[in-house]
C-alpha cells in the first residue's frame, strides 16, 4: 500500500472519529499533520471566558484538512456543565455555545456564494448551534457576529481586511464634485444630476471623464452636431486672418516653426531639457500675444504655472522687460480650478507650465504620473477644441530626450516642438517633430540673453569663425552648406594632417565611415600620398554633419592641410563625392547657393551638372564654378593666382 493511500484512510478515520462524534478533547497529538487545536483567551473569541465569570471553560478551536475534497475546516466548541445547559435551555442566548465551520482555498468562495450549503460529510446536530448576525450579540461588544453562511471567523483571523473604495458624487450637468450626496447640485442647482463615481470607475473611463471636467463653463450646443461639407467649412474661414500672428523678429522665428502662426483651438506641446528656456519662450509668446498687434485692442492671455509662484514669474518678467497689460499670471495645479478661474477672462490663449505638475482630483495617482498626464492633457484638448482657445503646454523630458509621460501624449496634441541647446552655448534651436498645421522641416534659431531669447538673423554666424587668408594657420579650413528643414546653414570644416603620429585618424562631428571613404578616395583617385599621415577632422560649434552635401568641403579641407595651402576667403563647397572621385548633385542646391550669395561669398564650387541647371538663375556677383571630379577641384582651388 502506498503512503498516499495510507494518509487518505487515516484522514477518513480521523474525520469520522472526531468530527461526527464532536469530541475535540480526544484529538491525538500524533495526528498534528492533519489537524491542530489551539486555545483562545481573547474576549473577542471567548464569550464569557473564565476571566469574566469563572464558570466557563475556554473555547477550543481546531483545524483539519480533508484530502478527498481538498478543503480545510476550522471548528470550535465549548464544554459546559449541566447548569449552563439548563440556563441555555431557558432561553439565555447571550451565553449560548457556538460552533463555526470555516473552509479555506477554493471552497471558501463557494461557501460565501451559495449561502446555506451543507458541507460534505457533516450535518447539523443538536451539538452545533449556529451563531448568526440576527442573534443577540451583546457578549461580543458590538462586533460582527460569527456565521457560517456569511463572513465570519476566518475573515478576521486568517484574511486581510478589504480596502475601502472612495466614492465621489459628480454632477453630470456641470461637472461639480463633492464627497457626499446632495439632492441638488450646489453649483448649478439642478436636481437629480449627482452621480456616484469611484476611483476604480475613473481609471477606465478614459477621455469621458476629461470631457465632464472641462464642461464646467463650455458653451452649450444649440442642437445636435451634424456632418458639414468641406466646402461649407472653408467658405466661412479667412485664411489670412485665421491664425494668430506673432510679430517681430522673435515672433517670426516662432511662427516659422509653427507653420505661419498659432492656430486657434490648437494644443501645442513644447519640450526640452531642464534650464534650456522653455518657460522663457512661453512667457515671451504670452506677452507677444497679449500685446495684440493684429487687433484693435489687447487680448487677455493667462499664464498658469505649477512650478513657480506669481511673484517669481513677475520677477522674471521684469528682468525680461515684459510689461503687457493684458497678461494674467496664476499659480495652480488643479485643472478644474484653473478652468473655473479663467472663465470670466475668456482669454485668447492659455499657457500651462508644465503638464507634469497639474492634476485632476478624481483621477488616481500623483501629478506627473501616466494616468494624470494623460487625463489632464485630454481635458485641456477638449477645452481647446470647444472654446477655440489655443493651449500651450510645457513638458519635461526624460534622460533619453523624449517627452516625459505616456507616448499617447504626443499623439493627442496638435504640435510637438523641441527646444534644444548645449550647456556651453548660448544658442537655442526650436524645431518641430509633429505639426498638424505646418511643415516639420522648419527650424528657429535663438540666442539666450539677459532679456530672454533673441532671434538670430544670420544663423550661419554661429557656425563660422573669423577667417584671415594671410595667416598660414588657416590651412585646412573649408565651408560647407547644409540644410535643416527649409533653412540653409554654412558650417566650417577643419582638417589637420600630421606625419609620423601615433594616432591614425580621429573625427568629431563627421561619420567615421564617411571620413574613411573620403580619405581613401583622395589617396586613390586624386593621387595624394596621405597614407602615412594622421588625419584629424572637426566640425566647428559641435554640429554633426549627416548629409552627403558636405563631402566636397571635407575633401577640400584635407587637401588644404596636406598641401599646406589655405583656401581663399569667400569660397564655399557643395557636392557629394563618389568612389571614383566624381562629384554628384545634392537636393535643393539652388536654395543653398542663394544662402551663400546672401552672405557675401564670391565663389561656390559645385558639380558640373549643377552648373548647367543653375545657369538661368541670378545669384548676383557670386561666381559658380563647376567641377567634374576631385582632380579638377584641386587644380581649380589650390592654384596661385
Amino acid at each position: 500500500m502506498q503512503i498516499i493511500e495510507m494518509k487518505v484512510i487515516r484522514s477518513i478515520y480521523y474525520t469520522h472519529k472526531h468530527f461526527l462524534l464532536l469530541d475535540p478533547t480526544r484529538i491525538p497529538v500524533s495526528s498534528s499533520f492533519l489537524s491542530r487545536h489551539f486555545h483562545y483567551s481573547s474576549p473577542r473569541f471567548a464569550i464569557n471566558s473564565p476571566e469574566t465569570d469563572g464558570t466557563h471553560k475556554t473555547p477550543r478551536v481546531w483545524t483539519a484538512y480533508e484530502p478527498l475534497t481538498g478543503e480545510l475546516y476550522t471548528r470550535s466548541s465549548r464544554q459546559k456543565s449541566s447548569n449552563q445547559d439548563n440556563e441555555m435551555g431557558s432561553g439565555d442566548e447571550e451565553n449560548a455555545d457556538y460552533e463555526t465551520e470555516r473552509t479555506y482555498g477554493k471552497a471558501r468562495n463557494a461557501n460565501l456564494s451559495t449561502g446555506d450549503k451543507a458541507h460534505k460529510g457533516f450535518s447539523d446536530s443538536n451539538n452545533m448551534a449556529r451563531y448568526s448576525s440576527k442573534e443577540n450579540t451583546v457578549g461580543m461588544s458590538g462586533r460582527k457576529a460569527f456565521s457560517v453562511n456569511g463572513l465570519g471567523f476566518g475573515d478576521i483571523v486568517g484574511n486581510k481586511k478589504k480596502g475601502k473604495s472612495k466614492f465621489r458624487w459628480v454632477c453630470d450637468n456641470c461637472g461639480y464634485s463633492d464627497g457626499q450626496w446632495w439632492g441638488v447640485c450646489r453649483s448649478c442647482d439642478h436636481s437629480g444630476t449627482m452621480k456616484r463615481f469611484s476611483e476604480g470607475e475613473t481609471k477606465n473611463r478614459g477621455l469621458e471623464f476629461s470631457e465632464t471636467v472641462s464642461r464646467s463653463w463650455l458653451p452649450k450646443d444649440a442642437g445636435d452636431v451634424e456632418p458639414v461639407r468641406l466646402i461649407d467649412v472653408n467658405s466661412g474661414i479667412k485664411k489670412m486672418n485665421y491664425r494668430i500672428p506673432l510679430f517681430g523678429p522673435f515672433g517670426n522665428e516662432v511662427a516659422r516653426v509653427l507653420g505661419g502662426g498659432l492656430v486657434p483651438g490648437s494644443l501645442v506641446l513644447i519640450g526640452g531639457d531642464p534650464g534650456v528656456g522653455k518657460s522663457t519662450l512661453l512667457l515671451q509668446m504670452a506677452a507677444l500675444i497679449a500685446e495684440g498687434h493684429d487687433s484693435d485692442q489687447p487680448a487677455p492671455v493667462v499664464y498658469v504655472s505649477g512650478e513657480e509662484s506669481v511673484e517669481q514669474i513677475s520677477i522674471r518678467a521684469e528682468r525680461m522687460k515684459i510689461g503687457a497689460n493684458e497678461l494674467y499670471l496664476y499659480s495652480g495645479t488643479d485643472i478644474e480650478d484653473i478652468l473655473v478661474k479663467i472663465q470670466p477672462l475668456s482669454p485668447r490663449t492659455l499657457i500651462v507650465d508644465s503638464v507634469q505638475t497639474v492634476y485632476l482630483k478624481e483621477v488616481t495617482g500623483s501629478a506627473g504620473g501616466l494616468s494624470q498626464v494623460r487625463e489632464c492633457t485630454s481635458a485641456l484638448l477638449r477645452f481647446a477644441k470647444k472654446t477655440n482657445i489655443p493651449v500651450l503646454l510645457a513638458g519635461h523630458v526624460t534622460k533619453s530626450g523624449d517627452i516625459a509621460g505616456p507616448r499617447v501624449l504626443e499623439h493627442v496634441v496638435d504640435a510637438v516642438l523641441y527646444l534644444e541647446g548645449e550647456k556651453c552655448s548660448s544658442h537655442r534651436l526650436l524645431r518641430s517633430v509633429k505639426n498638424r498645421f505646418g511643415s516639420t522641416d522648419e527650424l528657429g534659431v535663438f540666442e539666450m540673453s539677459q532679456l530672454g531669447l533673441q532671434a538670430v538673423s544670420n544663423p550661419s554666424e554661429m557656425f563660422l569663425s573669423d577667417q584671415n587668408s594671410d595667416s598660414e594657420f588657416l590651412a585646412g579650413l573649408a565651408i560647407a552648406v547644409i540644410m535643416d528643414g527649409s533653412r540653409a546653414f554654412l558650417i566650417e570644416i577643419q582638417a589637420l594632417c600630421v606625419s609620423s603620429s601615433t594616432v591614425s585618424r580621429h573625427v568629431n562631428g563627421i561619420q567615421a565611415s564617411r571620413a574613411d571613404m573620403i580619405i581613401s578616395v583622395l589617396a586613390k583617385q586624386a593621387g595624394l600620398k596621405i597614407q602615412e599621415n594622421a588625419v584629424f577632422l572637426n566640425v566647428v560649434s559641435g554640429v554633426s554633419l549627416t548629409e552627403t552635401a558636405g563631402d566636397l568641403a571635407v575633401a577640400a579641407s584635407i587637401c588644404s592641410s596636406f598641401l599646406e595651402f589655405p583656401i581663399p576667403n569667400g569660397v564655399a563647397f557643395i557636392g557629394e563625392i563618389g568612389l571614383g572621385g566624381e562629384l554628384h548633385m545634392v537636393p535643393r542646391i539652388d536654395k543653398r547657393i542663394s544662402t551663400v550669395a546672401k552672405l557675401g561669398y564670391k565663389k561656390c564650387i559645385v558639380p558640373i551638372s549643377a552648373q548647367k541647371s543653375l545657369a538661368t538663375l541670378d545669384f548676383g556677383e557670386m561666381e559658380i564654378i563647376g567641377c567634374k571630379d576631385l582632380k579638377d577641384v584641386i587644380n581649380t582651388v589650390f592654384t596661385k593666382y
